[in-house]
Formats: C-alpha cells, sequence, structure tokens
C-alpha cells in the first residue's frame, strides 16, 4: 500500500487530438508549483498521480496544487494492488469514528474486473455496515463518501477526502496578454480569471508621484505577488503617469479628464504589448460600476487600440467580485488606504457618455506621441515569481 495524491482535471477530458499537449503543459506546471519537493508525477487514464514525496509535508503540497490551473480537485488517496481482498480490506481501514451516515461510489474503469461498479457498491457497503452497525447508508447526503477507482494498470485508488482545486485550463495555454494592475479590488481578480482561462500574462500599473505615494506602488507589487501564486512569473511594467495628468488637466475639458487618461493608458499597453509579444489588454472594468465604464466610455477607450481587449468582471456585481478576491488573497491588500493614479485630478462630473470625435478634438491639444514615447522611456520592470 502507498500513499499517494491523485489528481483531478476537469475541462481537459473536452479536448481532442491536443489533449495530450494541455496534459503535458499541465504536468510542467505542477511540476514548477512543487519545485523543491521531492515527488514522481505520473499520468493514468484521466488522472495524475503525486507520488514518493515526504508525507508531514502533505498539507503543504496540497495547498500549492490546488492553486494550479487545470486541476478540479486533489484527494489524498491509498493505491493499493487490484484484488477483491486488498479493496475490502483497505475500505474496512477508513476511520470512520464519528460518522452516522456513509455512501460507496465505485468506478471500475478496468473492465475486467469481476464486478460491476453497482455491484461493488453494494457489495463494499454491506462489509462496512457488518463492521459499523450503527452507521447508515445515505445515497443522496452522506457524511462520508468512499471512493474507489479501479484502474487499467493494476492499481486501485481509495480515498474519502477531496480537496477542491482552482478549475480552468493550465496555464500558458492560451497565449499572454497585459494585465492593467491597479491598486483596487478589481484588476487582481480579472488577472487571475484571465489565467484561469490558460492566459498568462504581464502587469502594467501607473502612478503619478508624487500625488501618488510609495506606499500605493508597493501595494500593487505586494498584490502583483499575491496573484503570482496562481498566475506564475509576472513581469510588472511600472510607469509613470505625472506629466500626462498635469497637462490633461491644463489642456483638457475636466469632464473627459477620465476618458482622456483612459485612451492614453491604453495606447501605452499597446505598445508594451507590442515590444513583448503580448496579444491582449486585460482590465477590470465592470459594465456600469463608475462613469468610466458605460458602453459608450469603453467604446470610446477601445477605439485607440488595435488589440482585444478582455474585461472578465463584465457583468459581476462587486459583492460578486469581492467574494473572489478573498478566495484568493488579494482583498485585504486591495483596500489599503493607499491611493492610485485615477483618484489624481478626479472630476466632480465625468462624462458618462463620451463620443470618439469630442475625445479626438480635446487629444489635438496634447503632444500624444511625445507623452506616450517619454512615459515609456521612464518605464520601470519589477520580476516577480510567486509561484
Amino acid at each position: 500500500m502507498n500513499k499517494v495524491l491523485l489528481l483531478k482535471f476537469g475541462e481537459l477530458f473536452l479536448k481532442g487530438r491536443n489533449r495530450h499537449d494541455f496534459i503535458k503543459l499541465l504536468k510542467t506546471n505542477i511540476l514548477k508549483k512543487l519545485h523543491g519537493y521531492e515527488c514522481r508525477l505520473e499520468e493514468t487514464q484521466g488522472r495524475l498521480v503525486l507520488s514518493g514525496y515526504q508525507e508531514q509535508k502533505e498539507d503543504e503540497i496540497i495547498y500549492k496544487l490546488q492553486q494550479v490551473f487545470g486541476l478540479i480537485a486533489v484527494m489524498d488517496a491509498k493505491e493499493i494492488d487490484t484484488s477483491m481482498q486488498s479493496i475490502e480490506s483497505e475500505v474496512l481501514n477508513i476511520d470512520l469514528g464519528g460518522v452516522k451516515t456513509f455512501k460507496v461510489s465505485t468506478k471500475r474503469a478496468d473492465k475486467t474486473f469481476s464486478m460491476t461498479s453497482m455491484d461493488m457498491d453494494k457489495h463494499l457497503g454491506e462489509i462496512v455496515l457488518d463492521k459499523f452497525s450503527n452507521l447508515k447508508v445515505d445515497l443522496y447526503e452522506p457524511e462520508v463518501t468512499i471512493y474507489v477507482e479501479i484502474r487499467n494498470n493494476g492499481k486501485t485508488y481509495i480515498y474519502n477526502r477531496l480537496h477542491k482545486c482552482a478549475g480552468g485550463l493550465p496555464l500558458g495555454s492560451a497565449g499572454k496578454g497585459l494585465l492593467l494592475l491597479s491598486g483596487g479590488i478589481d484588476s487582481p481578480v480579472a488577472g487571475y480569471l484571465m489565467a484561469k482561462r490558460g492566459l498568462e500574462f504581464e502587469a502594467e500599473h501607473f502612478h503619478s508621484y508624487p500625488y501618488t505615494s510609495i506606499q500605493a506602488k508597493e501595494k500593487v507589487i505586494e498584490l502583483a505577488k499575491e496573484i503570482s501564486a496562481y498566475c506564475g512569473k509576472i513581469k510588472l511594467h511600472v510607469v509613470s503617469f505625472t506629466e500626462i495628468q498635469e497637462q490633461i488637466h491644463r489642456c483638457c475639458d475636466s469632464e473627459y479628464m477620465i476618458t482622456i487618461m483612459r485612451r492614453i493608458m491604453m495606447r501605452i499597453a499597446e505598445k508594451i504589448c507590442e515590444k513583448n509579444d503580448l496579444g491582449a489588454i486585460i482590465t477590470g472594468e465592470s459594465l456600469g460600476q463608475v462613469a468610466s465604464q458605460t458602453m459608450q466610455s469603453m467604446n470610446v477607450t477601445n477605439s485607440v487600440v488595435t488589440l482585444p481587449v478582455f474585461r472578465p468582471l463584465i457583468a459581476f456585481d462587486k459583492e460578486d467580485i469581492m467574494d473572489i478576491a478573498r478566495k484568493i488573497g488579494t482583498y485585504e491588500t486591495s483596500i489599503l488606504p493607499y491611493e492610485d493614479c485615477c483618484t489624481v485630478f478626479l472630476p466632480k462630473n465625468p462624462v458618462i457618455r463620451p463620443t470618439i470625435k469630442r475625445a479626438q478634438e480635446l487629444e489635438k491639444n496634447l503632444d500624444i506621441d511625445m507623452l506616450v514615447r517619454q512615459a515609456l522611456n521612464d518605464e520601470e520592470v519589477i520580476e516577480i515569481n510567486n509561484y
């Protein structure tokens, strides 16, 4: 009998002839995540099996695996040679103390095994009831489910605990983009959700020192570290926006300040994407959340770039976003009271339904090419890896 971790992946079952490539990438990401841990990783018919690890580090390893996109569950299981006697013995060894209801769930991938899955459920349930007379079978809401997986490799895996994982697709399977990372709640969640769909990303942060503080910049670096645990290595591009905002404040109508500011941010983001071979821009915008996130505002913002703009939070309520932020560990950092550049020179009445024509007229007062070029020349790049 060996103690192993049985790793379950979900959506990858839906892949066709390229499924092997997705699983290969998933295995690579798992081994990166477990760098420094002694272990072996093998594939067996729709499962990955992690073995050879130090059992005293099992909780640490499970925690790390829960952050790997592409996995939907980790099960700490007993691996035994397939035989009726060994299966019965291991099932009866499971600690069911304090439990009143249970059920058995058998998956018989090895069709040469003598009993069907349903027959095994009945048989194993009977022997458990014979040993524990105080137990009852509950097929719908049992306190404990005993899982028995009979595999084609001559091994059977028995477990009664599942640890939910992040799900989604393996990181890196959908290309690479650029996340506009502010110090707020939304943008880290947006990055997390795009990484869950397999998209790696670099990040860009705009600061307006001295209007924004050094602590505000450090807050964003901390947020990048926190989402890096899920999203892998992040190259953080820190861009000064002070001169741009001062010129917008001097030269443009106040109600259009945020609109023009975001249009210039998009132009800078696209230049960074072109330089670093990134295929999309990611924002944390949610439809109607603030004045700059109306359909008209987004259209005016999008019009200055040719790359796709991904907005994974577009239909989310704020409460939904905060729930995810708490789950991934970014919420407490996001609510620290340090300003970001979007709050500098904030107008009292920002335009809700801007037009491209009016934005273009106001932008004639600015040397936008020079401002973009200067901002990129002063760019600071920080490498972050907490994976």
